[in-house]
């Protein structure tokens, strides 16, 4: 159960895949929303944070979302993570509710993992 960079849209078979690996029907994901590409897998946000990071992203456009493909387009994200508290850009809670940066984040996992009108 290891996070890994997705930068290209990756299949449907190898989002099964990830889901085995990790927690059956859901996966940790972390978005870059400024390099538009995200982290997939671990046991935790922080470890895809770091995958980021290291990569060259910058902690303040990393946000993590539990991912559940398996559900309806609607239900399919959960934008709740402890990496999301980031109180230098007064951001203190876990969950995210700003509108735009929602759809900054659903729209890199539409184009990498799993876009609305598909299913798993």
């Amino acid at each position: 159960m290891e996070s890994k960079i997705i930068t290209e849209k990756i299949s449907k078979d190898e989002l099964r895949n990830i889901l085995k690996e990790n927690f059956g029907t859901m996966a940790k994901v972390d978005v870059d929303v400024k390099r538009h590409i995200l982290t997939i897998g671990g046991e935790w946000h922080s470890e895809g944070e770091d995958l980021l990071i290291k990569d060259g992203s910058s902690r303040e456009d990393a946000w993590g979302v539990n991912f559940h493909p398996l559900n309806i387009p609607e239900k399919r994200i959960e934008y709740v993570s402890l990496i999301n508290i980031k109180p230098v850009l007064k951001h203190t809670t876990m969950e995210i509710t700003d509108n735009a940066l929602k759809q900054k984040i659903s729209s890199v996992i539409a184009s990498l993992l799993l876009s609305d009108n598909e299913n798993l």
